[in-house]
């Protein structure tokens, strides 16, 4: 395991003026960003960043970003508040000398070599307090779907404010660990009929799934357009792989992380159901990790798996070999 720094240390860091190392996790996947406040910022040190990352510096002063703020975002701002540094954050992504985003045991020489505190989202949440205590429950309605009867639950974010919604069939409070689907929105593939992801088939085949048991959890996270970047950037990293770019580097090409979500509302919403064990339904690593940190027990994963088409086969097979998926090759 790679030793992350105490959060306390990143506060008490950028309450001094210095920069310290964000993670969205403590897998080896993990990606980081270099985070300093908005107050220590000077041509010098924008450029000390600018040499380090894609180039790109983000300054969010709130968490309503330019576009759909991250884990990442969050985190910056969360961490200069408790620094009482109220002028908000500088944010921008690592990369190594070859352009690759830095991943955890990068992010922990980076740290070493220049001085730095390493910290993860997730013992951001863990500091601040019980993971529900992220969320707020506001409204629950009956609602019959072509699958059979949900009760859908809203939940509104603390953080941001964004609104996010609980489908719970059956009882799934004790007894068997039941099915949970945490999704991330995707307009264009769960509405818009779009073929260049998996995620409407995965939403769709989550909810007869969870039918076929008469009890699960699906979980929808809005904010997670493009895994975070927003429907714009999602639009643009399009473009990119249309013109030769994978997915990993369309991201990288616009000073975007390639995986921006957190879960910690989705571990709270969760928690507020009364759901503490499960059969987590994801093909995504980070995944699994971004909700047991939040004290979530997965006692199984079971795989979700959608057949490729000539429109999705490349995006499928990146997310296969570039970002750890357990997909089978006749799925990527």
């Amino acid at each position: 395991m790679i030793q992350l720094d105490p959060i306390q240390n990143a506060i008490d860091a950028l309450g001094r003026g210095e920069f310290v190392v964000v993670v969205d996790g403590d897998l080896p996947e993990s990606e980081g960003v270099l985070v300093g406040t908005a107050a220590s910022l000077t041509p010098e040190t924008t450029e000390w960043m600018a040499r380090h990352s894609s180039g790109v510096v983000c300054v969010p002063i709130s968490t309503a970003d330019t576009w759909r703020p991250s884990g990442h975002t969050r985190a910056a701002v969360e961490l200069c508040r408790l620094a009482l540094q109220p002028e908000g954050g500088a944010v921008t992504g690592l990369t190594t000398t070859t352009g690759e985003a830095m991943t955890l045991a990068d992010c922990r020489l980076f740290a070493d070599e220049h001085g730095l505190s390493l910290v993860s989202t997730t013992d951001l949440v863990r500091f601040r307090g019980n993971s529900e205590h992220l969320v707020e429950h506001f409204a629950e309605a009956r609602l019959p779907t072509s699958y059979g009867e949900f009760v859908a639950h809203a939940y509104r974010s603390v953080v941001d404010g964004e609104e996010h919604v609980a489908y719970v069939m059956g009882d799934v409070v004790g007894g068997e660990p039941p099915l949970v689907r945490v999704h991330s929105e995707c307009l264009t593939g769960d509405i818009l009929a779009s073929i260049r992801c998996d995620c409407g088939p995965q939403l769709r085949l989550a909810l007869q799934m969870i039918a076929d048991e008469g009890r699960g959890v699906l979980i929808y996270l809005r904010g997670h357009e493009g895994r975070g970047i927003g429907i714009g950037h999602k639009l643009r990293a399009y473009a990119l792989q249309d013109a030769g770019l994978d997915t990993v580097d369309a991201n990288s090409a616009q000073g975007l992380p390639v995986d921006s979500r957190e879960y910690g509302v989705g571990a709270g919403m969760l928690a507020s159901l009364g759901v503490r064990q499960m059969r987590l339904m994801t093909n995504n690593p980070t995944k699994l990790g971004g909700l047991d940190g939040y004290g979530l027990e997965i006692v199984e994963r079971v795989a979700i798996e959608i057949p490729s088409n000539p429109e999705n086969l490349r995006y499928l097979e990146t997310k296969r070999t570039r970002m750890g998926h357990t997909l089978g090759e006749a799925q990527a």
